[in-house]
């Protein structure tokens, strides 16, 4: 959520950046709206003030055994005209918090200009797509050889865009479950957290994902306003929700891996062949909570330790800046890291690096207490994939796949595979 102080200061400068993501702030509307709050406000205050002055001379009055009766009506009438316009402002409040909560972050300055995908910045890239001397099948051809990933399955269990992975294939993918999370907290300093994969709605307000993107999500039936999860992120940042976080403890850096559900309403039929995007999935998320002054150098680190994991696999990459039209809702910036598929001749996202600043804070009402000042700050929140399952699955087995048909398993998983290849 943005600063109700900047937006009321400044909402021509919010309106501006908010534009370079595509964004329309309507300032005549909200100029209106905090017209009347402040009437509102103004009137409220006044009669309030009025009611203080004629309690005081009650006060005076009964004290004296003086009559009162006369000013403890207009008293009453006060009362319930204080009532009356403090029911006006709690709805106008709710409206302008409903608006509020609507309304995405505001990009940082060094996000790239753009509209979508296509315009994002490539940064760096690292290692070399293989050259095949043979005809190299996807990941779907693959999995049907050695009966691994199973389609069909999925859809009799479920339906469309789910699978089941089978022998070799879903001990690759626990294999990798392992090694992501033995690496990112033995290396990266991490704390492993196990937490639940139905959260309340409080939870995903928190986060952004309510109230604007519900029809994405799985929401259960029952007498609580429950919902699968649809990425850690939810759970794991809510952590930190109305807490007042000491500052010896920070930075705060989480690792948790969870399946995540995800009803995908708004991909329009892309990506339906396999499991490049399904219902269900498996990741490994980073979550970090830092100060605003570490907040920059934060998502490079986050970034630098997602990567490791696709240097360790041997698996080529690139890292983009994401522009201001495709930033996530929540992201202030955004680095995106994206595996090379041959079948696809391109690389393709496997993880997905964000800074939200103070928006999920103010939201979430997650502060630290800063020692220098003794003031409560909003924390900074960050969190990238590290990585995303099935589509790490996919990328080595099609990238490691030999003219022989087996599948060569990159060294820094033999030990967790316990073999060299699937053949």
């Amino acid at each position: 959520m943005l600063d109700l102080k900047l937006l009321r200061n400044s909402p021509e400068e919010v309106a501006r950046c908010l534009k370079r993501r595509g964004y329309e702030f309507d300032l005549i509307k909200w100029s209106d709206l905090e017209n009347k709050r402040k009437s509102l406000q103004s009137d409220k205050e006044g009669l309030q003030a009025q009611l203080n002055t004629i309690s005081k001379k009650i006060g005076e009055l009964k004290r004296s055994k003086q009559d009162s009766s006369k000013i403890e009506k207009e008293a009453t009438k006060l009362t319930s005209l204080i009532k009356a316009k403090s029911k006006k402002l709690d709805t106008l409040l709710q409206t302008i918090k409903g608006i509020v909560m609507e309304m995405p972050n505001m990009p940082d300055q060094d996000v790239p200009e753009g509209q979508d995908e296509k315009d994002n910045l490539e940064i760096r890239t690292h290692g070399t797509p293989p050259k095949f001397n043979f005809n190299p099948l996807d990941h779907l051809e693959i999995g049907s050889l050695y009966d691994g990933i199973d389609m069909e399955s999925g859809a009799k269990i479920t339906g469309s865009r789910f699978s089941v992975l089978k022998s070799d294939f879903a001990r690759l993918q626990r294999s990798l479950i392992s090694f992501m999370m033995d690496t990112h907290v033995n290396e990266h300093g991490y704390k492993e957290v196990y937490v639940p994969y139905i959260v309340n709605s409080q939870s995903l307000e928190g986060t952004g994902q309510l109230p604007k993107f519900e029809e994405d999500l799985f929401k259960l039936e029952g007498d609580q306003p429950y919902y699968l999860v649809p990425t850690a992120e939810v759970p794991v940042t809510n952590l930190l929700r109305d807490e007042i976080i000491e500052s010896k403890n920070l930075p705060i850096k989480y690792v948790c891996h969870t399946p995540c559900f995800r009803s995908e309403a708004g991909s329009y039929g892309k990506d339906t062949k396999g499991i490049m995007r399904l219902h269900q999935f498996e990741k490994v998320e980073l979550v970090q909570a830092v100060e605003e002054a570490d907040s920059e150098q934060a998502l490079e680190d986050l970034t630098m330790h997602a990567e490791s994991i696709l240097k360790k696999l041997e698996l080529p990459y690139r890292v983009v800046s994401v522009c201001s039209g495709d930033l996530g809702f929540a992201a202030a910036k955004t680095y995106d890291l994206e595996a090379w598929i041959p079948s696809q001749d391109t690389f393709r996202e496997i993880s997905s690096c964000s800074n939200f600043r103070s928006f999920q804070a103010r939201r979430m009402k997650a502060r630290w207490k800063n020692p220098s000042s003794g003031k409560v700050e909003l924390l900074n929140t960050l969190n990238g994939s590290g990585l995303a399952l099935s589509r790490t699955l996919l990328a080595l087995v099609e990238n490691f796949q030999q003219k022989d048909g087996s599948i060569s398993i990159p060294d820094v998983l033999r030990d967790y595979f316990k073999s060299d290849k699937i053949s």
